[in-house]
């Protein structure tokens, strides 16, 4: 695979070099709320899932891509879920590690992204799920131009109670 340009970043696949990054983004525990995490990661697991990234989309319905800044640091990554060939859509979710953020490369590959999903995977929408706390990433799609489709009142509990999830969906 081609690397995925943007403006500041490009999307490239996941390479064996990238285990330890990986390793480091999956098991912080911070992230796992939105992540759907609930245990940490071994090393053999992601090496695992860096060996399946090999198979073609259509064959695992889903796809990581690092996100990686013009100097090679790999700042992030993108993934394609729940990908349904027939009707043309997938899920999307993003991690920035935090020394990258607020510096513009989530909007920038989210904009890489929708490229190569409209014209490559020939893709008609792309959706997306946040929690009503998670200001950044609310921020982040509006901007990107995903618009608000439904609400899932009390869906995901935590420790300070349960919040609302904010459906989000992108027409291409």
């Amino acid at each position: 695979m081609m690397n995925i340009e943007g403006r500041i970043c490009c999307l490239r696949a996941l390479e064996p070099s990238d285990l330890d990054v990986m390793y480091g983004w999956e098991n912080d525990t911070d992230v796992w709320r939105v992540s759907g995490t609930s245990a940490p990661f071994s090393r053999h697991v992601l090496s695992r899932l860096i060996e399946e990234q090999q198979f073609d989309i259509y064959a695992t319905r889903q796809m990581r891509l690092v996100i990686e800044a013009r100097d090679g640091s790999a700042v992030g990554a993108v993934d394609l879920f729940e990908f349904d060939p027939k009707h043309l859509r997938a899920g999307v979710g993003i991690i920035i590690a935090p020394e990258y953020r607020r510096q513009g490369y989530a909007l920038d590959a989210l904009k890489a992204l929708e490229w190569y999903v409209r014209d490559v995977l020939h893709l008609k929408q792309l959706w997306c799920s946040v929690t009503e706390d998670n200001q950044a990433s609310l921020l982040l799609f509006r901007r990107a131009g995903y618009t608000e489709c439904g609400r899932r009142k009390g869906w995901i509990l935590t420790v300070v109670g349960a919040l609302d999830e904010i459906l989000f969906q992108k027409l291409l």
